[in-house]
């Protein structure tokens, strides 16, 4: 993992952040993958956690959505340079009010939020207990007080049933429509290649249900070679490999179907 190119992509979105709310900006954590010590340059995005003082006005909510487009533009401007269908080391983060921390995460009302091509105000996925203990244990802080010196409340005794909610919805009604005739499909990115940026995802919330810890998407790979049948081997090297940016043969996107609904199940 490069930390140094990740600092300098995140600063450089920081800074056009101040120049947009002036002095707004009190605190700035990393967390997702970098937090994880996962980050991988041109193929991971920058997760963060933004925190200011206050509410925000309408003038300010206009200038945050146009932060997520003037603080990516580099991202944008790598990705099509080198044709790639993706915008990796996009900056997709949550604000949320200081005067909210001390309260516990699941009672707290986001300000905004980026989350790939979309701008959310009042909402964001991304406060929950998940993310919020993994900005307490692992966030690599920009400016603003250390974590362990915020009034965080992750609200541990909600982080088994909170992930396993989301075992049972989104997931599960991804696994499901990826085993369809007519699998999820994005513009340049085909089913066979889709599939396997999914694959991973219900090993790391199998993990994270049976221990109470988070891991990196390369970790439930090598969770799942431990834990799952061999049948299943061969498809979560491939998914490690494509997250490595490795060639990697096409794939069922049925198969992957089939291997994300038995991780789901096995935790019923």
């Amino acid at each position: 993992m490069s930390i140094a190119t990740m600092e300098r992509t995140a600063r450089r979105y920081l800074g056009v952040a101040d120049r947009l709310l002036p002095g707004r900006i009190s605190g700035f954590y990393v967390v997702g993958s970098a937090a994880l010590g996962a980050w991988r340059p041109g193929r991971s995005d920058i997760d963060f956690v933004a925190v200011v003082p206050g509410r925000l006005t309408d003038g300010e909510v206009r200038r945050l959505r146009a932060l997520h487009v003037l603080g990516n533009t580099e991202a944008l401007g790598r990705a099509v340079l080198r044709a790639r269908p993706t915008i990796p080391e996009t900056m997709n983060g949550v604000f949320v009010d200081a005067g909210d921390l001390g309260k516990p995460v699941t009672a707290i009302r986001p300000l905004a939020s980026h989350s790939g091509p979309s701008f959310h105000h009042g909402r964001a996925f991304d406060v929950n207990p998940v993310t919020w203990k993994l900005l307490r244990e692992g966030a690599i802080t920009l400016r603003g007080p250390a974590p362990e010196d915020l009034p965080l409340e992750p609200e541990p005794g909600r982080l088994r049933p909170w992930t396993l909610g989301q075992l049972r919805g989104h997931w599960r009604s991804l696994a499901v429509r990826t085993l369809s005739p007519r699998p999820p499909r994005k513009p340049l990115q085909p089913p066979e290649r889709l599939a396997l940026t999914y694959l991973l995802g219900p090993p790391r919330l199998h993990h994270t249900v049976a221990t109470g810890e988070i891991l990196s998407k390369e970790e439930a790979g090598e969770y799942a070679l431990d834990v799952f049948a061999p049948r299943w081997h061969d498809l979560v090297r491939d998914a490690l490999a494509h997250r490595r940016g490795d060639p990697v043969p096409a794939v069922s996107p049925r198969r992957v179907g089939e291997f994300m609904l038995e991780v789901i199940d096995d935790v019923d």
